[in-house]
């Protein structure tokens, strides 16, 4: 992969407050050119403390990162980033519109591209209406709306779907997933893990400021594991232990569940048809992104928004 396809890119990044604060940890990571990247974490991980590093917002205590080939904050790199980061601040006596022409004429947009993006997050019709009257979905979307103004190369946003309806979540899980392709990137944190579970390439799970995980949606829910449904269930059980050992085996409402590649489902299946063992189902564990996730993090029973 050539430095053009790393959009983001961190090596021990980490940021300290005092002598006993950590609240990033020598997280490394890096987010491709054409991908959403989803950035997972229980409340307090680190996730919003990274993004405001990434954009030059405060400073690494230790590590670097480059963004967009140059130092985070760099005047060259920001030209070509959205971001929206906590809750979107706007003018509450301006309208929706008015607010988006004050950041355009700053960051030197043409007016044309404020009707774009209206109606890319579905504003158009509460334009000319004042930000204080906007339910809390709906300056959300004006808060992405703004960070699309300079139809940026690498889009940052934090919690975009926070205080947005069913539909409105629809609608949005659609138009990031649109927006990071082809050379555009997008880089979210979120605890919607079902939403980031649809729309996300590639995420990175954090915990008390650790980068604990970093790959595939797919590869987190699926590394690793079998599940077989066969008869008589004690004969499929010892067979298995012999090819696998005892300590990868585990009997689970009544089918067996097996520590062991996917890749290994053709062998283990010969075995077991070998010896007379009936199979009536062989397949990969399909967990959901949020009990991996909890499991990783240790967090059952708690709060995972973060």
């Amino acid at each position: 992969m050539s430095e053009r396809d790393i959009l983001v890119e961190t090596r021990d990044l980490t940021k300290r407050y005092g002598s006993r604060i950590v609240a990033v940890d020598r997280v490394s990571l890096t987010v491709r050119r054409g991908e959403v990247y989803g950035f997972l974490g229980p409340n307090g991980a680190g996730k919003t403390t990274t993004m405001r590093m990434l954009l030059g917002l405060i400073r690494p205590s230790l590590g670097a990162a480059s963004v967009l080939g140059r130092s985070p904050g760099h005047p060259e790199s920001l030209t070509r980033i959205g971001a929206l980061v906590e809750s979107p601040a706007f003018y509450p006596y301006l309208s929706g519109r008015d607010n988006l022409r004050v950041i355009a004429r700053y960051a030197g947009v043409s007016k044309e591209r404020i009707a774009e993006v209206l109606d890319l997050v579905d504003l158009t019709d509460r334009a000319r209406d004042k930000f204080a009257t906007y339910s809390s979905g709906m300056k959300q979307r004006l808060g992405v709306a703004a960070a699309l103004l300079k139809d940026p190369e690498l889009l940052i946003l934090d919690e975009p779907t926070n205080g947005l309806d069913p539909a409105g979540v629809a609608d949005m899980r659609d138009l990031i997933r649109s927006l990071g392709s082809g050379e555009r990137s997008v880089l979210l944190s979120s605890h919607m893990l079902g939403e980031v579970e649809q729309i996300c390439d590639r995420v990175g799970v954090i915990s008390r400021g650790r980068l604990i995980a970093e790959s595939t949606v797919e590869e987190l829910r699926g590394k690793g594991a079998l599940l077989v449904d066969a008869k008589p269930l004690n004969r499929a059980r010892e067979r298995v232990e012999q090819l696998l050992g005892a300590e990868r085996v585990e009997v689970l409402d009544g089918t067996l569940r097996l520590d062991a590649d996917p890749a290994a489902a053709g062998r283990i299946n010969r075995e077991l048809v070998g010896a007379n063992i009936e199979v009536t189902e062989l397949r990969p564990v399909e967990r959901k992104l949020e009990e991996v996730f909890l499991e990783m993090t240790d967090q059952k029973g708690e709060s995972y928004v973060g």
